[in-house]
This record gives structure tokens, sequence and C-alpha cells, in this order.
């Protein structure tokens, strides 16, 4: 599945990506994709990226999907198990507050 994306670029990088389009015999379309892959790629091997996507899944900020595609679906399965226990360690402090 694909989705149609519009964004702007400054003419230096869109000229450059027009010289390597023609280059490699392909579209522009190919060679942004490829290079944002390559990008995510590198940005994943990061463990401080890792660790910023966890947090922002236990902050409610991205789904379970988003923090798969990431880390991988056992370490996400993992990061959910926790984030449960969390929570319901969360609302059992609530209901002793009220007590």
């Amino acid at each position: 599945m694909t989705t149609r994306v519009n964004f702007r670029l400054p003419d230096e990088l869109l000229d450059k990506a027009d010289v390597a389009a023609a280059a490699t015999h392909k579209n522009r379309t190919e060679i942004v994709v490829e290079a944002l892959q390559e990008y995510l790629d590198e940005m994943e091997d990061q463990e401080t990226f890792k660790e910023t996507v966890v947090d922002l899944y236990l902050d409610g900020e991205i789904g379970f999907d988003a923090l798969k595609e990431v880390i991988g679906r056992q370490d996400a399965e993992s990061v959910r198990a926790s984030k449960t226990l969390l929570d319901q360690g969360d609302e059992m402090a609530d209901d002793l507050a009220q007590l």
C-alpha cells in the first residue's frame, strides 16, 4: 500500500534528486523513498532513538504498531506488557489514595 504525500523541498535538493534519478534510471519517488529508508534504518540502529520511541508509546503518543515497526515485535510485546503493569499499578495507587 502507498500513500500520496505532498511536501516542499529546497530547489537545490530537488535538482540533486533529479540528477541522481537520471544517473540511476529511477524516478524521483524511488530516490526519495530509498533515501528516507536509509535514514530511518540508521536511526533505528541508534539506541537513543529506540528509547525515545518507547517513551512515545508509554506516553500514549504513538500506537503499538508504530512501536513494533521500530523495535520489533518481541520487544514491543514486552514493552506493552510492562505498560499494562505500570497502568495497573497507577490505578491501584489511585484507588489506595482515595481510601
